[in-house]
């Protein structure tokens, strides 16, 4: 409604061309399929550097998932070529997985200190990059990236 007249008013429309909000979609359903992967071979590297190992209860205890659920995920991800799978030694990164992790971990990185510049708490921040590591391009990750070490250097 608008004030003078109390006649509702137009709401403008949002739509976008169709080719851009196909391609929208497109990114953010790839995204998505990436999340798990990236989300496991971050999450072995780190438990690689901390104790040198990464057992898969250790995992599904800190994913809060099933073992079966990641037996399943690592069964998969040794069939892309990210890990290896030793008996009784636990999961290995491989080559390509430890470029997946590091810079799934960069990511994650630019996106939490971007979010503590703006103000969000150091725990919130690192919850809310979890996230959104996942769906920025790579133009808004310079973006975030040149926002904070500017406003980093006028402090």
């Amino acid at each position: 409604m608008n004030d003078t007249n109390s006649q509702p008013t137009e709401i403008e429309s949002s739509l976008i061309a169709p080719d851009t909000q196909m391609e929208s979609f497109r990114q953010a359903r790839h995204n998505r399929r990436s999340e798990l992967v990236e989300d496991y071979v971050e999450l072995i590297a780190d438990l690689l550097a901390d104790g040198g190992e990464a057992r898969q209860v250790d995992i599904a205890q800190r994913l809060g998932v099933a073992q079966p659920t990641v037996a399943k995920m690592l069964k998969r991800l040794s069939a892309e070529g990210y890990i290896q799978q030793r008996p009784y030694r636990g999961v290995f990164l491989t080559d390509i997985g430890k470029e997946l992790a590091r810079f799934s971990r960069e990511r994650h990185q630019i996106v939490e200190s971007f979010l503590c510049s703006i103000g969000v708490s150091v725990e919130t921040a690192r919850m809310d990059a979890e996230g959104i590591e996942h769906h920025v391009s790579p133009e808004t990750l310079e973006a975030l990236k040149k926002f904070t070490a500017a406003r980093t250097a006028t402090k």
